[in-house]
């Protein structure tokens, strides 16, 4: 460091953050100094050998001798785009907004009306600032710099994105072109361009770039541009980093995403994230903020989606507890907001996923139940796949309990289940006894609600039924015949003797049935012959059958 000729000589030794010491004269900078003023108030002039160590002086060493040459220089520096977030910083932490030595100015107000021409730097001038400061990020914070390049930064990504789309960046901003969409190359160029950004923005540190995509979503910026980049951001950032901050990335990417418009976030994308926070230690509200997102949606998803893997400690093959938890975001707030559509969708899925892990010999029976339950009653028009599954997982668990198959079973719905379904139920072994007896009062009150349909009048003053109708509502008496032949397999012990009687009645009721049914063909066929034999000349169409 050179020294003015009117100097002492140097009596100051200054170790700066472990990088560089320099040896300066202590009363030219205590001219410029409030902080060494405060330090070395006290102390004779005469005092030798004094040393000071600054541990977290911003810019570090480069910081310490651009501070020195202003004062050196009488409080006269240059300062540019180059330098200004360091001398500004320097200046705030060596509290330098006055001075003693007659200066025009100190080195605050310089740096603060240098920044007034913030809006005349070009794009990779505000870049290069901006990548200054996060070597120093608290004392650029601190100083109000920070804010002011995060601020101009936002507004010119904002202005570009409002006006035509520039060829490459703010930089040319005085050549514009507009997307002609009668060429592909062109929107192409269009598209790439709205993303022209992301790799100057992506070297910022995650506290940073959550202020930054804030500011744009409170600015109205497209979110599916800060969609595409905040993914961008976590792909890009994730390799070569600490778990912390990994965390602290996956953290930042969800918290943003989850302020966005959902529809502007990629489903798949979702999922992506999820596997990648697996093996992080992220918050449980971040953790909540993205099974909420993937649940709202939850009718996007696949099989494939679904299929993630256990965390560690958990025996099972597939995370069924993270499953559960997505299809009660799915439900939240009631099925009232769920439409039919989506809750069958989401339904199918469901039952494809039920198969898939029913087979894992790990699977408890509380957790497969929970997994069938979830869902309400009206999701499914069939319980054909669940009895297939409940099947299988009793098959490879053995060792249950007749209360834990009862609990079990006890998820089927049996009047969702087929005529075949039935039939292999009846005579399936691996189903608890009382399963059969709840499948015949089911299919006994099935036929009970038949007959009351039936006992209803069945003509008007017009032919309004007839019995294919019948047929079309799924009451054919051959399904009744198919449960009377299953039923009468089951070995039934003296304590259902009653259950037998009722199966007679059935049987019975079977018989009337097809009774009335013949007559009401006899009656339909009267009516047409009437008809038609009193107005041979005039025809006249009968009122449609139902078919």
């Amino acid at each position: 460091m050179e020294e003015d000729s009117s100097s002492s000589s140097c009596n100051l030794e200054v170790d700066v953050n472990g990088e560089e010491v320099f040896f300066v004269n202590k009363e030219i900078l205590l001219s410029f100094s409030g902080k060494l003023r405060k330090l070395f108030g006290k102390l004779s002039g005469k005092a030798k050998n004094l040393k000071l160590i600054f541990h977290d002086l911003p810019g570090g060493a480069k910081g310490f001798e651009l501070m020195a040459k202003f004062c050196y220089n009488n409080g006269k520096a240059e300062i540019n785009p180059s330098n200004i977030a360091v001398l500004h910083c320097v200046a705030f932490f060596m509290e330098m907004n006055q001075d003693i030595s007659g200066a025009a100015q100190n080195l605050i107000e310089q740096t603060e009306l240098s920044l007034k021409e913030i809006s005349y730097w070009s794009w990779s001038e505000l870049i290069e600032a901006l990548k200054q400061c996060q070597s120093f990020s608290a004392g650029a914070d601190s100083s109000g710099l920070l804010q002011k390049l995060l601020d101009s930064v936002v507004g010119r990504l904002v202005s570009t994105s409002d006006e035509s789309v520039s060829t490459a960046s703010p930089d040319s901003s005085g050549i514009r072109f507009s997307c002609d969409t009668r060429s592909t190359e062109s929107f192409k160029n269009c598209y790439a361009r709205t993303n022209w950004w992301f790799d100057d923005l992506v070297v910022l540190n995650p506290e940073w770039i959550e202020k930054v995509m804030k500011s744009m979503v409170s600015l109205k910026f497209d979110n599916g541009v800060i969609s595409r980049f905040l993914l961008y951001y976590q792909k890009t950032r994730l390799s070569g980093v600490t778990l912390e901050v990994k965390c602290k990335i996956a953290e930042t990417v969800i918290d943003l995403l989850s302020s966005l418009d959902h529809s502007s976030v990629p489903y798949k994308s979702l999922f992506g994230i999820l596997r990648v926070t697996l093996g992080l230690n992220i918050s449980k509200s971040c953790r909540n903020k993205l099974e909420g997102m993937i649940g709202s949606q939850l009718d996007q998803a696949t099989m494939d989606n679904l299929l993630v893997p256990s965390p560690p400690g958990v025996n099972f093959l597939y995370d069924v507890n993270l499953v559960i938890r997505l299809l009660k975001s799915f439900l939240l707030g009631g099925t009232s907001w769920v439409s039919s559509i989506r809750l069958k969708k989401v339904a199918k899925i469901i039952d494809l996923y039920i198969a898939e892990v029913a087979p894992d010999p790990c699977l408890k029976s509380s957790k497969f139940v929970a997994l069938v339950m979830a869902l309400p009653d009206s999701a499914r028009e069939s319980y054909d796949e669940i009895y297939r599954s409940i099947d299988m997982y009793l098959e490879v668990h053995g060792g249950l309990s007749e209360e834990e198959k009862t609990i079990i079973c006890s998820t089927l719905n049996y009047e969702k289940l087929s005529v075949e379904a039935c039939k292999h139920l009846a005579q399936n072994s691996k189903f608890p006894a009382t399963t059969a007896v709840q499948l015949l009062s089911s299919q006994q009150s099935k036929l009970k609600s038949l007959l009351q349909e039936t006992s209803e009048p069945i003509f008007s003053s017009e032919l309004s039924c007839t019995y294919s109708e019948i047929d079309n509502k799924g009451y054919k008496d051959k399904d009744f015949n198919h449960i009377v032949h299953y039923a009468k397999k089951l070995d039934l012990s003296t304590e259902n003797e009653k259950l037998k009687e009722n199966l007679q009645g059935m049987q019975w009721r079977v018989m009337e049935l097809e009774k009335v049914c013949r007559k009401m063909q006899n009656q339909m066929a009267k009516i047409i012959n009437s008809k038609a034999s009193t107005t041979p000349s005039t025809p006249r169409s009968l009122p449609r059958m139902c078919s």
